[in-house]
């Protein structure tokens, strides 16, 4: 964070994590060593900007070998024991164990957003000016700016969702200011991220898919735009709403994120976005640059390490007993219980027509898109065996690393690659999905019903109810909308469910139940499904429940004991001291 960061050096797309900011351009290497280096071309700055789009979040496996913070939760159980995902439910979770890569990575963000702002301002690039896109260069450059306090903006939301206050820095200091700073509350920092989006969204380039007389023939899509601001500020005011950070219940709070949402909603619209008429196609690799899918993607985190993509999910994820598969991130039974019936009953509602012997028929389709189970084709390419992941199976338990659960994850996947020697198809590009339109309506949908106070309700402001908005969702997957007049804690419960279903994996169930203050009802306990396969050739179906540790200072993440070490001013959160 010390203004004198143009002395570090940044080397983007070197062999790790990267992201591409083009539809036909690759990251290059930069090293920039100092200041008037990087003010030497458009080129350099642009290759400074590229390192804030790489410290923008993921979760395609964070933690030592490849656990997802899914697994942290209900919705999956890490399959390979000694993982550091297990210190978040086991007791070993501390202020000197605190998993602290988002605290250094989002102020490493911040520190160079702000270089950006304040040092690499009123340039204009003589070597360019004889250039025939001279002007389209020139525009994307004084972009810069508000994409730098959009990102700023956006690490902020990651800080604060974590850690609650955190220290607001907003322009270039010394190292001697970043050790004697101290935590700024939760409501000023999102009040920050609010007010910034407000400022910039008409400021920063609408569409970066359409640049109309400043287009050069390579639109960077995967830059940030006036919806992604919009996508954030709505965010932020929905979490600012939530028990964790409202507890006094400030129902303002949510009449500002309903509108924060419509706006949206209604924005995206108006450009032509919707939802995606597959729900896979989410994370197919085409979403990386195929508008039929990229028109429910507000923007998406692009990671691949080389032009043909990578294997990372593939490899983290496939099942055990194929080669190349680790087992992974595992699906709970608590999240396939939560798909209903294509009738749009919940497995456990009278008529729901739910079969314990065929537990998996007739279910909601993005089961299928979401979780292996026993007996499916997975992967997918030509030749793969179905996978058995019944006790003996030859991808089930006691197979080191097999599935305790059941299941095998297949959403973020492509099932169309192959890890064995032979393959010639092994690496897909994946994007990882910031803000996308679907959760957009259920954000929309849990703020009008909190400030309404009913699923059905609909006012001048908010002629769409809370129920419609969230049977959007479940309408692609061609499921049965909600039912009109369900009590408050009936739609609530629904909500919640639909929640869990259609983002599944997409890192939102980690922060949702924090932020709702309902970690007590879903994350204490984990239930397994162990299958015994039969002499008649019948699968019996066990359920198998875990326990796991769960204390309320959980709620947000502790101060770093080394950060605390460094700055004495850094105090401690709740039940962490």
């Amino acid at each position: 964070m010390s203004n004198k960061i143009w002395k570090s050096v940044f080397v983007v797309c070197a062999a790790g994590c990267l992201a591409s900011c083009s539809d036909q351009m690759d990251y290059n290497e930069y090293n920039i060593f100092d200041k008037d280096y990087i003010t030497q071309n458009f080129g350099n700055v642009g290759g400074f900007m590229t390192d804030i789009y790489n410290t923008v979040d993921y979760d395609f496996g964070n933690y030592s070998s490849g656990a997802m913070q899914a697994s942290a939760t209900d919705e999956s159980e890490y399959s390979l024991l000694g993982n550091g995902i297990e210190h978040f439910y086991n007791g070993a979770w501390s202020p000197t164990n605190a998993k602290a890569s988002v605290w250094s990575s989002m102020y490493k963000g911040i520190s160079t957003c702000n270089h950006v702002i304040y040092e690499l301002q009123g340039l204009s690039f003589d070597e360019l000016k004889l250039n025939n896109d001279y002007a389209a260069q020139l525009h994307r450059y004084e972009n810069y700016k508000y994409e730098s306090r959009f990102m700023r903006a956006y690490f902020y939301f990651c800080l604060v969702r974590q850690y609650g206050d955190v220290p607001l820095v907003t322009k270039q200091i010394t190292a001697e200011e970043v050790n004697s700073l101290e935590r700024t509350s939760a409501d000023k920092i999102f009040k920050f991220i609010i007010d910034e989006c407000a400022e910039i969204q008409s400021l920063i380039i609408e569409d970066y898919s359409n640049l109309g007389e400043f287009s050069t023939g390579t639109e960077e899509t995967g830059r940030a735009d006036r919806l992604a601001v919009l996508a954030l500020k709505a965010r932020a005011a929905l979490y600012w709403a939530s028990p964790l950070f409202n507890p006094s219940g400030d129902k303002e709070r949510y009449h500002m994120a309903a509108l924060y949402a419509k706006e949206l909603l209604d924005a995206a619209d108006k450009r032509g976005k919707g939802l995606t008429a597959n729900y896979a196609d989410l994370w197919d690799a085409g979403s990386f640059n195929t508008p039929g899918i990229m028109k429910e993607i507000l923007y998406g985190r692009r990671y691949y390490k080389n032009s043909s993509g990578d294997n990372l999910v593939e490899t983290n994820n496939y099942p055990v007993g194929i080669e190349g598969g680790k087992g992974g991130n595992c699906p709970t039974q608590n999240l396939v219980d939560a798909y209903d019936m294509l009738n749009g009953k919940s497995i456990g509602e009278d008529g729901s027509g739910y079969d314990e012997k065929n537990p998996y028929q007739d279910r909601d389709p993005r089961l299928e898109a979401t979780v292996a189970v026993n007996g499916a084709q997975w992967p997918t390419y030509s030749g793969a065996a179905k996978i058995e992941t019944f006790q003996g199976g030859i991808n089930g338990e006691p197979l080191t690393g097999a599935t305790p659960t059941g299941y095998y994850l297949k959403k973020l996947c492509n099932g169309a690659i192959s890890l064995a020697s032979n393959s010639k198809f092994k690496e897909s590009r994946h994007t990882w999905l910031t803000f996308r339109l679907g959760e957009v309506y259920l954000n929309y949908a849990e703020a009008v019903f909190k400030y309404l106070g009913g699923a059905d309700i609909t006012s001048m402001e908010f002629p769409m109810s809370a129920r419609a908005a969230a049977s959007k969702t479940r309408q692609r997957a061609g499921m049965p909308d909600f039912e009109q007049g369900m009590d408050a804690n009936t739609f609530w419960t629904k909500l919640c469910n639909e929640r869990f279903v259609e983002l599944a994996f997409e890192g939102h169930r980690f922060w949702d139940v924090r932020r709702w203050k309902e970690a007590d009802k879903y994350f204490r306990n984990i239930v397994e499904m162990k299958l015994i396969k039969e002499a008649d050739g019948n699968i019996t179906y066990m359920r198998k429940n875990v326990s796991r540790q769960w204390d309320d200072k959980m709620y947000l993440f502790p101060i770093p004991q080394s950060e605390r070490s460094k700055n004495p001013n850094l105090t401690q959160n709740p039940g962490w001291e």
